[in-house]
């Protein structure tokens, strides 16, 4: 017998789901993409850079520290969002979810530090 229009459809969504979760539960600390450019601004004689932090998995990522050894800045950052550490990693979000809506921050230095992940939670639901 043939199977039917309906039961193709549904096939085809069923196994569209297992690829989509599937792909989900595969995320990693690569998925975390952090950029840096200078925004034009000047602070305190030294130019002032904006951080993007995002998170490219569908699952979120959490506890999320950067390495950010020697980070400097004449620019108050709220901890609550980048908090600087005496041991070179520096907390992101005050550990709390970092979902796929990019995280900012501005500092300025005379150049820009490398800023690279270093470890995260993962949870999916």
């Amino acid at each position: 017998m043939a199977a039917s229009t309906t039961q193709i459809l549904a096939t085809l969504f069923l196994l569209l789901g297992l690829i989509a979760h599937g792909k989900a539960t595969n995320c990693s600390l690569r998925d975390i993409s952090v950029s840096q450019s200078k925004t034009g601004a000047i602070v305190q004689n030294k130019p002032e850079w904006m951080v993007t932090i995002e998170n490219k998995c569908t699952c979120v990522q959490l506890n999320l520290k950067l390495k950010c050894n020697g980070f400097q800045t004449v620019e108050n950052i709220d901890p609550s969002v980048f908090q600087v550490s005496s041991d070179g990693l520096c907390l992101v979000n005050n550990g709390q979810p970092v979902y796929t809506k990019p995280i900012t921050f501005k500092y300025a230095w005379d150049n820009s530090f490398p800023l690279t992940p270093s470890s995260s939670t993962i949870a999916c639901s």
